[in-house]
């Protein structure tokens, strides 16, 4: 098949693992005959010292037209100042609108090897093996703000159809999976939450085969920590969404090794690695690749509906998870280059073994 990806490298650690991932995509084009075609644009804090915008108008509509778009990371200390009237962050939360994409899918799977840097207990993280939807157009970071003087308001704003889709995603998700989901808010407290539960467990009675159980979000901040393995499909609320999801990435001892896929009505999706732009490690080599690799098959099964070659990338990364020398943020010494050669290498022997 034909693709167009377009790549957006941003800063810090981001270009050295979105190579990592052209490099695994490339890689899997040849071997199977396809023709994937990478056009790199800016985002983000380089975009800004461009040209003084985090989303430019070319980078918006080369994303558009694409079929997927690859992301390494945003953000950094040269940019960090909150009130800055432009900021890095405002260019990833523009192109998740200009895609239409609305459900934020983060996989975690525990591999034993990952699971012992866990700081829980191996008998806590046996068995793990969940997915985190988080909504990602509505709530607080979207409503309306005032600032004075004295006070400061953040609207948190859900519209029906908003929670519709997402319950829906995670619902169709729950039935590939163990057809349990666990819906989480606030609605002892929130008028959005009560909506939230209301859409919830309506569409809920559209699968009577997926199981549905509700969870404030402070229960669940805990249950992540004490009994992990007992969740499959988590839907939340943005906000919600972005502090549980960091909290579960824990689990997996080490931000590192996490994907993530923002999906909406199009196939085109929005992949990156969960971690930020460590931009203490930028440009030395170090850092780990495994989430961007995680985040191109996410990408290969979802936007460009290549189940088996989305398999051996994830076949590849066990392998290498589970015999290979690894980055140090997972008890290693490998360096980012020899990471991606041993990823390779075994997307190699598995696709020659098959």
């Amino acid at each position: 098949m034909k693709a167009t990806i377009v790549v957006l490298p941003g800063d810090g650690i981001g270009p050295e693992v979105a190579a990592a991932g052209v490099a695994v995509l490339k890689a899997v084009a040849e071997r199977y005959g396809h023709e994937f075609s990478f056009d790199q644009q800016l985002i983000g804090g380089a975009a800004i010292d461009a040209v003084g915008d985090p989303l430019p108008a070319a980078t918006r509509a080369a994303c558009e037209k694409a079929d997927a778009v690859l992301l390494g990371a945003v953000g950094g200390p040269k940019w960090s100042d909150p009130n800055a009237p432009v900021r890095p962050e405002q260019g990833l939360l523009a192109i998740r609108k200009a895609l239409g994409v609305f459900a934020n899918v983060r996989p975690l799977k525990l591999h034993p090897r990952s699971a012992a840097l866990s700081p829980l207990k191996p008998e806590k993280t046996k068995g793990v093996d969940l997915v985190f939807i988080r909504e990602l157009t509505g709530g607080i970071y979207f409503g309306a703000k005032t600032r004075s003087d004295t006070d400061a308001t953040d609207e948190c704003r859900y519209t029906v159809v908003e929670i519709e889709r997402v319950m829906r995603h995670a619902f169709e998700l729950a039935r590939t999976r163990r057809r349990k989901v666990t819906s989480v808010d606030k609605a002892n407290v929130l008028e959005t939450s009560r909506l939230w539960r209301s859409v919830a467990i309506r569409i809920g009675q559209e699968y009577p085969d997926v199981s549905l159980e509700h969870q404030l979000v402070d229960s669940m901040a805990m249950l992540l920590l004490t009994r992990p393995a007992d969740y499959d499909v988590i839907v939340t609320e943005n906000m919600f969404g972005d502090i549980l999801t960091d909290e579960g990435a824990v689990l997996a001892g080490s931000l590192g090794l996490l994907p993530s896929a923002s999906l909406g009505e199009k196939p085109c999706g929005l992949y990156e690695p969960i971690h930020g732009s460590a931009p203490d490690i930028a440009g030395l080599g170090l850092a780990n690749p495994l989430g961007t690799i995680l985040s191109t098959a996410m990408l290969l099964r979802h936007s460009l509906n290549l189940p088996t070659e989305a398999a051996l990338v994830e076949a590849a990364v066990d392998a290498v998870l589970e015999h290979g020398n690894l980055t140090r943020d997972v008890g290693g010494t490998a360096s980012t280059q020899d990471v991606l050669d041993a990823v390779l290498d075994a997307c190699n022997a598995k696709a020659e073994a098959a």
